[in-house]
């Protein structure tokens, strides 16, 4: 084995770790002034200065209250609720002689609502506490006293140096003094910072590079001048003061808290940012608040009953003023018995507009149990158990990675049932993000036989049938096997060929030129190994899945990269003349890491021949003119292409040392450049060196789609909704993944929006900017005209011929860009909602961010997004509904959306089960919450009115305070929480159930006024049937008829009976929970009557013995009862079984079929006509949909 080769050559003079290094720019002349004020002094954090500063303490508190403004600021919460404000001024009101009930019975009921309330906020936040506590209690090695002492995160502050070990957070924003690494470089993963996996590279200053120890420690001290805290986590501008000297400092230097020390022993930092100052913190800002719009409807019925509250309330007080002056007309008094010469000011016929005002005040609050006090608490409750079903459901549970789905917030369930339009990521979302090495051309040469997704799709949209074998494509058995053929499978490697596997390339024609694809690839790269190596148990982090895909691919052809050193990078190859492995040394010179400019990285080495090289990989572009092999190669990346992959071109050179040192002179002066353009400048740089390259070959990596994505996206589709993918691939691989995954169809015509047309490149090419984006622009209006022109025509088209065309649009990133300007991004939308399908390519995070607002705002309708990177938060968090994948690219996306899944097929049961089932339950749960309202409502005032509107309550006052409460809460809460109107299994086998939601069928204005209409027939069938029953008939043996008190309780017990058994007709699926609400809520009323009927009659006041010693022993009570509970649920019965029969909904429409199919016999096997006519109606009005 060669002798390593070591030289004093420090990663600082390796391009990639030198260009860490800070230099003095414009920005750094602020320092001192606004923004840029604060002062740490290292190492002395109880010195005099220090501590006069008064910088905050390292406690870190998320929760929403604290113990002293926890009351204040819940009880503001809740009041800024209109119902609940109201209900507290009726509290108020009612201590005066003007409430129609006693105080303590309207304020009973308020403290439970506002006190469950409070209790669920309280909870929420001790489970916030608890998380602080932990953070806070953390423990880290403080530099105290000429020693590390260990202390706590809460205890640290500005100017203490601190000792961090490997896989440890970081307990404050630090400076970087000096690592374990001889120069100061440490590796970060900020995946809590920014979602991404990937480490980063820090880089201390050479001038605190050798703090490495506690006795250099015991004589460092220096002051930090630098910006003051702010949320920005991708810049710092900074100056050390140090040994007498000034030191740049920046971004390169601070480790930022809860990122987390990776493949580093330890550093030493001295704290700059604490607590709430750090950028984390700084940018920890709540989510945009999302509210669904069933709740804002539901603000909106509010008003509506509040109208209602203030009419009934004025027509009750004009008649009240009539009546009240008639009393006194023509000086005989009319109704002597009430006094009316003698009266108080509410009822005074000398005054009778008084008398009537406040009369107006009465009833305000006698009929505000129209509006429902326990609604809000009782959908908050409904929403948070329902969240609980959603994290629990095992089919959307992914063993794999062990992550089941995640309601976190409970806001959005119903909408969920709602969604019109999704817009999806493509890459980790509808794909793996899981990159495997599948195919390359070596040489002009293909290799690889295995088969894509796209490419089955492919073959079938080609050839309806599968695909001949060659060299490129072959039976897709062969997948995930590894190179000896044992059928294990290795992660990011899914590549098969004889002709090159197990060593035999060396038989190939261009073996040499194979050899030096697969060094490149063991070697140009950032990857770190880390495992056993003697034991050859070798993995890789690397900045990106197609790196360690292509180190991969070289570790398993027989190249394999197994070390790094600061110097250096080591591979064994297998010489076959020798039959053994041979380890070989690259010095490593330089790292030209890839930028957006050259789209390509490379390395300059040294091997152990002393030649220098350049190994290099990147775009397409790469190699240019005359190459050997490049028209196949060409020719076989446009094939990959097409086939759904991600390609890279492999290249290298050899450099002559006198034009390598002429370089690095140059390199090295536009490094030390501090002028604005010296990104420019270093990039030019190492484009001077990547030229001349020799093409070696391309490399073909597959992003799989995730299992189940075609079949979720056709169920979807069926479902009515429209699927738009926002990618930043190039057009071709996004096409022909749209068509693995159903999004396009072979019978849907393509409408292409492109900037790729020979006399925009021409005009692009003069260099004249405004000249090109006018004609850009241009193009683009026309490209829409002719697209909205086309699919009008195949409408006229398919009208006459009763057929139907799908289209698709394909538009990419440089068109969107003039496509959602304010003048063209209407004519783009409406050519775009046309389409069943839209796929938007090199679309940028802030395009996707767009797009989703104009989807949001233009259709007025239900948008959800999903993603699973960094880059897609911001449509995340524009749509109306964000759902995250907790998949390989760090957990921001989860972090910023409302509802987490680990793969995208559980979005089909996400929307279509418990979408639809919690639209379903909270539309139902609202509307019966105002139907038995508007019912015990409006019996009070048919009973006012009964009484000449005297401001006379019904009932009870603890009665009415326990009616929604405890009568009939339990029950609405049940049917929030377990109704089903089908099962999980069959809205997943009947998807157009959910155009109920889509359409929304279940909250319609039309049904929400069906059910308050409802609610006014039940109130006159139980007030007037429960009068004239009772009133004129002997009630009791002696001949007594009914008085007052007993006449509140036949009608409360009517109420009672009527709403709790609409109840059960509206329920489709009853469990025993159900049952023992229900049944269990009437008989509670009659066990409170007996209970509070026992009590002393001046606690009990209308109530004494009521049900015992009167209603109960006389049989008139049971019957008015039945009878009136009967009739008050005859209209609803009778409305839903025409409904059922003539105009089925579609849950209808499945329980028929279910039905039907069950009690089927041999000579009898059709469903009903009407349910056969609707179900052909919408499968011709679906049909194009489906696959």
């Amino acid at each position: 084995m060669a002798e390593r080769k070591k030289r004093k050559i420090h990663f600082s003079k390796l391009y990639s770790f030198s260009c860490l290094r800070s230099s003095f720019k414009e920005s750094h002349d602020q320092i001192g002034q606004r923004g840029y004020s604060r002062v740490v002094h290292c190492n002395d954090p109880d010195g005099a200065e220090a501590i006069q500063l008064r910088y905050r303490g390292n406690y870190v508190s998320t929760t929403k209250y604290t113990a002293i403004n926890f009351i204040p600021k819940s009880l503001f919460e809740q009041f800024r609720r209109v119902a609940n404000m109201y209900f507290l001024v009726v509290a108020c009101v009612s201590f005066s002689p003007l409430a129609p009930y006693t105080a303590v019975s309207v304020l009973a009921p308020l403290l439970v609502v506002i006190g469950a309330t409070m209790a669920k906020e309280a909870v929420e936040d001790w489970r916030r506490r608890k998380q602080d506590i932990e953070a806070n209690n953390r423990k880290v090695k403080v530099y105290k006293n000429f020693a590390f002492h260990e202390t706590r995160w809460k205890n640290l502050r500005v100017g203490d140096i601190v000792k961090v070990y490997k896989d440890e957070y970081f307990p404050a924003d630090l400076l970087l003094l000096a690592s374990s690494h001889e120069d100061g470089i440490c590796y970060v993963e900020t995946m809590n910072l920014d979602g991404e996996t990937n480490l980063k590279l820090k880089h201390s200053l050479e001038a605190t590079s050798q703090l490495r120890d506690e006795k250099a420690l015991k004589e460092f001290t220096a002051v930090i001048k630098c910006e003051d805290p702010n949320e920005n986590l991708y810049s710092f501008i900074g100056t050390l003061y140090y040994d007498g000297k000034q030191y740049p400092l920046s971004l390169q230097q601070i480790l930022l808290r809860d990122s987390k020390l990776k493949n580093t022993d330890y550093i030493y930092g001295a704290v700059i940012f604490t607590g709430h100052d750090t950028k984390v913190m700084q940018n920890a800002t709540d989510p945009p608040s999302k509210r669904s719009k069933i709740e804002r409807r539901m603000d909106k019925i509010i008003y509506i009953l509040f109208s209602a509250l203030i009419l009934i309330s004025f027509i009750g007080s004009v008649f009240f003023g009539i009546e009240t002056k008639k009393d006194l007309a023509g000086g005989k008094l009319k109704r002597w018995y009430l006094r009316p010469d003698d009266t108080p000011v509410f009822y005074d016929p000398r005054r009778p507009t008084l008398a009537a005002f406040l009369h107006f005040l009465t009833a305000l609050m006698l009929y505000g149990y129209l509006i429902p006090i326990s609604l809000y608490v009782s959908i908050e409750i409904v929403k948070v158990l329902q969240s609980i079903f959603i994290n629990h459901d095992r089919d959307m549970y992914d063993e794999e990675t062990d992550r089941p789905a995640h309601a976190r917030t409970s806001n959005l369930n119903e909408e969920l049932g709602q969604v019109h339009t999704i817009l999806s990521d493509k890459t980790g979302t509808l794909t793996c993000n899981s990159m495997d090495f599948v195919k390359c051309s070596i040489a002009g040469t293909p290799y690889g036989r295995g088969m894509t997704d796209v490419e089955i799709s492919l073959a079938s949209r080609k050839r309806g049938g599968q695909p001949k074998t060659d060299d490129t494509s072959s039976d897709n058995a062969c997948r995930n096997v590894d190179a000896s053929g044992s059928g294990k499978s290795i992660k990011g490697f899914n590549f098969r060929d004889e002709r090159i596997m197990n060593g035999q390339w060396v038989n190939e024609p261009h073996s040499d030129i194979i050899r030096n694809f697969f060094r490149v690839l063991a070697i140009c790269h950032t990857a770190i190994p880390d495992g056993d190596k003697e034991l050859g148990k070798i993995s890789y982090e690397a900045e990106s899945p197609d790196e360690a895909a292509f180190v991969i691919a070289a570790r398993e052809l027989g190249f394999e990269f197994f070390e790094r050193t600061q110097t250096s990078t080591h591979v064994y190859e297998w010489d076959y003349n020798r039959g053994k492995k041979v380890e070989r040394v690259y010095e490593l010179l330089h790292v030209l890491e890839f930028t957006s400019f050259r789209k390509r990285m490379s390395v300059i080495v040294r091997n152990m021949e002393n030649q220098l090289l350049l190994l290099c990989k990147g775009a397409d572009r790469l190699a240019k003119g005359g190459q050997q092999f490049e028209a196949q190669t060409k020719d076989h990346i446009n094939k990959y292409a097409e086939a759904g992959l991600r390609t890279l071109v492999v290249a290298y050179r050899e450099l002559d040392e006198e034009v390598y040192k002429k370089w690095e002179e140059e390199f090295v002066k536009a490094k030390a450049s501090v002028s604005e353009d010296r990104d420019a400048l270093v990039d030019a740089a190492a484009d001077n060196i990547e030229r001349d390259l020799i093409l070696l070959g391309a490399t073909a990596v597959e992003d799989k789609l995730q299992k189940g994505v075609p079949e979720c996206i056709n169920k979807l589709s069926q479902a009515g909704i429209k699927i738009w993918v926002l990618t930043g691939d190039k057009m071709e691989t996004a096409i022909n993944i749209g068509y693995a995954c159903s999004l396009l169809r072979q019978d849907m015509k393509q409408i292409v929006i492109t900037l790729d047309s020979p006399d925009i490149i021409a005009t692009e090419k003069q260099g004249d900017k405004e000249a090109a984006a006018k004609a850009s622009l241009e193009s683009i209006r026309g490209q829409l005209r002719e697209g909205i022109s086309q699919i009008e025509s195949a409408r006229k088209i398919s009208n006459s011929a009763r057929s139907s065309v799908e289209f698709g649009l394909i538009i990419d990133g440089k068109s969107l860009e003039f496509s959602l300007q304010k003048n063209v991004e209407d004519s783009f939308f409406r050519l775009a909602t046309s389409c069943a399908s839209v796929i938007c390519c090199r679309s940028t995070p802030k395009q996707k961010a767009l797009v989703t607002k104009l989807v949001k705002l233009g259709t007025g309708k239900t948008t959800l997004s999903i993603g699973d990177g960094a880059n897609d938060v911001g449509m995340l968090q524009e749509a109306d509904i964000g759902v995250g994948i907790s998949g390989v690219e760090g957990r921001q996306a989860v972090m910023a959306s409302d509802f987490a899944i680990a793969q995208f097929r559980f979005l089909e049961r996400l929307l279509l089960v418990h979408g639809h089932w919690c639209y379903r339950r909270i539309s139902m749960m609202i509307c019966y919450f105002f139907y038995k309202n508007i019912t015990f409502g409006f019996t009070l005032f048919w009973f006012e009115a009964y009484a000449s509107f005297s401001g006379q309550a019904a009932y009870n006052d603890w009665y009415m305070s326990f009616y929604n409460v405890f009568f009939t809460s339990l029950p609405v809460i049940a049917l929030g929480v377990f109704d089903q109107d089908v099962s999980s299994r069959l809205c997943l086998k009947n998807p157009f159930l959910y155009l109920e939601g889509a359409q929304n069928v279940l909250f319609s204005w039309l049904r929400i006024l069906g059910w308050m209409i409802n609610g006014v027939i039940s109130s006159i069938i139980i007030f007037f049937f429960t009068t004239n029953s009772t009133v004129y008939q002997a009630f009791r043996r002696d001949g007594q008829v009914v008085d007052f008190e007993v006449l509140g309780v036949t009608m409360y017990t009517s109420v009672v009976w009527a709403v709790n058994c609409q109840m059960a007709l509206a329920i489709n699926y009853f469990t025993w929970i159900q049952h023992f609400f229900i049944w269990g809520s009437i008989a509670f009323w009659y066990v409170f009557l007996v209970i509070y009927g026992s009590l002393p009659p001046t606690v009990s006041t209308t109530a004494y013995k009521v049900l015992v010693e009167a209603c109960a022993p006389s049989p008139l009570y049971w019957l008015v009862t039945i009878f009136v509970v009967i009739s008050t649920l005859l209209p609803y019965f009778s409305y839903r079984a025409f409904q059922t029969r003539f105009q089925p909904m579609y849950h209808d429409m499945i329980q028929q079929m279910t039905v039907e199919r069950r009690n089927q016999t041999q000579n009898s096997d059709e469903l009903s006509l009407p349910v056969t006519g609707k179900l052909q109606h919408l499968r011709e009005r679906l049909k194009p949909r489906e696959t």
